[in-house]
């Protein structure tokens, strides 16, 4: 790499928070199970989520999420792995609330804030839910999704109202909700989750880097 350039690389993270680390691989340490968080098997109760050989691994039974309860984050870079297994449906919530089982419509990330949906349906057109929709307002600019079986990486940048994901290094949502009439009125802060909703997923590399406080200085 040519020597200016390389500079110029490293001056980018000046000032830039070191990113931090939401999975320790060993354990759910820092995160809190909302709604379903247990199933029957053989007449023993086993847990939808779990920590198995290094990844964040949820079983799909029943509906709910897994939050990270020990921070909220404004601005910021959300990292995330995921590998589906066929037929599954998930996704990533940010800037949400605690999920109240009892006020599921007003408490979950699609109503509240935002959810990016995950599912199984690679090749399929992009729709307002479609993997990679902010879940019920927008649809991708395409569906990048890979098929069922294949590791996937997801980035979320949230930077006061404008919100953008990039997944499979292409950029699919890209949104200023202040200039959105149904996003207008959307967090600018609050906790990152992940969702349960039916069919097992696995998750690593979950990392947050924080970003200046631009919506705090708004």
């Amino acid at each position: 790499m040519p020597f200016t350039l390389l500079v110029l690389g490293l001056l980018g993270f000046v000032g830039q928070e070191p990113a931090l680390s939401l999975f320790d691989g060993r354990s759910l340490e820092g995160w809190v199970a909302e709604g379903a968080s247990d199933y029957k098997v053989d007449g023993e109760r086993r847990p939808v989520w779990s920590a198995e050989d290094g990844l964040l691994v949820c079983r799909g039974k029943g509906f709910g999420f897994l939050r990270y309860q020990d921070r909220e984050f404004a601005d910021f870079v959300f990292h995330v792995e995921f590998r589906m297994a066929p037929g599954c449906n998930s996704g990533v919530g940010f800037r949400t609330r605690a999920f109240d089982p009892a006020a599921s419509g007003p408490t979950r990330p699609s109503n509240y804030s935002y959810e990016i949906q995950l599912i199984d349906d690679a090749g399929k057109p992009a729709t307002t839910h479609s993997t990679g929709s902010l879940y019920r307002y927008l649809a991708p600019k395409e569906n990048a999704i890979k098929p069922a079986g294949e590791w996937n990486t997801l980035e979320v940048t949230c930077e006061g109202p404008r919100v953008r994901v990039v997944l499979n290094d292409k950029l699919i949502q890209d949104v200023d909700q202040s200039q959105v009439e149904p996003l207008r009125g959307k967090p600018l802060r609050g906790y990152v989750c992940l969702q349960n909703h039916g069919g097992n997923i696995a998750f690593r590399s979950i990392e947050v880097r924080e970003l200046k406080g631009v919506s705090e200085s708004k």
